[in-house]
């Protein structure tokens, strides 16, 4: 007899948490869609399995905490709260996980490997790459640490840092070299630095590795400020200069995309 009233006990206990409150409000809530934006009273019934008077009371519970409101006559839509809960939703996405989907269309529409890089005092970090498909890869792994005067991304990092913050950065005339063509001195590379906030993205050819051409783009955030650089890094004989054009606006337009979905995300 114990035994048999645990189970109706169980039964009861499952049932009840099927058919709560919290249970029936999803249920409704997830009824919307891109065919239904209103919902009639018995429509949620029907949907529900409940009488007309026990969906009205569902409704009204959600109206009350404002994720559904009514739409005399046509019946119920989505209230502000959800829409609270979607802004909230979208600003908790980080920079990674909005860029990687751009990062991946970019590296399909030019065939290499796409960096996302930000400054950290001195240095750049690579925060996230999507890998070529070619057999012989470039290797600038996540966490990887760049020199902030050599390579296409750091310079685009570096050309719209505060002044001051470059002078400190690169004015000792003593900077590191890595190639031939690294620009280690503050003159010249005060120079670069303008003509890439003029062009929009920087380019650099074999300044940190000798065979490899970069090409990056600012990723700007809601208040203008650049906050990282989508870049793409390929060895000098893929990308011929008669490529390049084609590459830097896809670039350009990745890097501008993020910043738009930044800025939508903090809105």
């Amino acid at each position: 007899m114990s035994c048999m009233t645990g189970q109706r006990s169980g039964r009861s206990s499952t049932y009840r948490e099927r058919n709560s409150t919290a249970d029936r409000a999803l249920d409704i809530l997830s009824l919307f869609d891109d065919r239904r934006l209103v919902l009639g009273g018995q429509e949620v019934a029907d949907a529900l399995g409940v009488a007309r008077s026990t969906a009205y009371r569902y409704l009204q519970s959600l109206v009350s905490s404002g994720f559904v409101e009514e739409q005399k006559p046509a019946g119920y839509r989505l209230g502000p709260r959800v829409f609270e809960l979607a802004r909230l939703a979208r600003k908790g996405l980080g920079l990674s996980e909005v860029s990687l989907p751009v990062m991946e269309e970019l590296k399909e529409s030019v065939g290499e490997t796409v960096l996302l890089t930000r400054r950290t005092g001195s240095a750049v970090v690579c925060l996230e790459r999507v890998e070529s498909d070619h057999s012989v890869r470039i290797s600038y792994e996540r966490g990887h640490v760049l020199p902030v005067n050599a390579g296409a991304s750091a310079l685009a990092l570096l050309a719209w840092a505060p002044p001051e913050e470059i002078g400190r950065l690169v004015g000792d005339d003593d900077l590191p070299q890595f190639t031939e063509t690294t620009v280690t001195e503050t003159g010249p590379l005060l120079e670069r630095l303008e003509a890439i906030r003029k062009d929009g993205y920087a380019i650099s050819r074999g300044e940190l590795d000798a065979d490899v051409v970069g090409i990056a783009a600012p990723v700007r955030d809601a208040d203008g400020d650049v906050v990282a650089a989508v870049s793409i890094a390929a060895l000098s004989r893929r990308l011929p200069p008669a490529k390049e054009r084609s590459v830097i606006v896809a670039v350009v337009a990745a890097a501008e995309t993020i910043g738009d979905q930044l800025r939508m995300l903090a809105s």
